[in-house]
């Protein structure tokens, strides 16, 4: 039998937590619940779920501090619940590290789809390579390190993911849906100059020159491709 995936809930609101806790549990997960930021970090450590759903409005924080702890150690999927909609205040999380971000009110057929795409690209993002290595850049990927001509690049979480991706699909034009799905486990609701911005800014740090870019060519009005 396939062994139980195990969701930490974080949430404040007695009944977001009953509604999400009754639904995930007819769909064989296993729930635990954290109501603050402290709460959280220490169940977390605890009991290394498989998966985090975080809302952001907490007692004693926000929830973006719960997100830069888990990043320090693991790339445990973790799925935003926030009624917040700012544009700019999305991208601030999911540059931190979250893996997704759903807008209170929400659907649970749509939450559910989500908590399955983040899992199932945790599961395929086993490598058997351990680095890759063209023209100068080098990634390591048991050391999540990238290095561009010997010298360490910090990437983001999400800038980190993005490359990954670009380099397992060498060669192939990747569309805007398609890395935004694998990405953020949905096209839907995710801007496209979100895309835009990350692209932009992973150029800077691994491009000799990012006017003339060598790795990740942009195919117009279609998406990108590393060459």
């Amino acid at each position: 039998m396939e062994e139980k995936k195990t969701i930490l809930i974080v949430e404040d609101d007695k009944y977001i937590i009953h509604f999400l806790m009754v639904s995930l549990k007819e769909e064989g997960y296993s729930c635990i619940v954290a109501k603050s930021v402290k709460e959280a970090i220490s169940l977390f450590y605890a009991n290394k779920p498989d998966l985090m759903i975080l809302d952001l409005g907490l007692p004693d924080g926000d929830g973006t501090e719960v997100v830069r702890s888990v990043r320090e150690i693991s790339d445990m999927p973790v799925i935003v619940v926030s009624a917040r909609q700012e544009e700019e205040e999305k991208i601030q999380l999911l540059d931190a590290g979250a893996d997704d971000y759903v807008t209170k009110p929400f659907y649970m057929g749509e939450l559910q789809a989500r908590i399955r795409a983040a899992l199932r690209k945790r599961e395929g993002a086993v490598t058997k390579k351990t680095v890759f290595e063209q023209n100068g850049l080098k990634v390591d990927y048991e050391k999540r390190q990238v290095e561009v001509d010997g010298k360490e690049v910090h990437l983001t979480p999400i800038e980190y993911k993005i490359l990954l991706l670009l380099i397992a699909n060498q060669g192939k034009v990747l569309t805007h849906n398609y890395i935004l799905k694998e990405i953020w486990g949905y096209a839907e609701g995710v801007e496209a100059g979100t895309l835009r911005v990350f692209m932009a800014t992973l150029r800077r740090k691994i491009e000799k020159n990012p006017s003339e870019p060598q790795y990740i060519m942009t195919e117009v009005g279609v998406g990108y491709r590393f060459r």
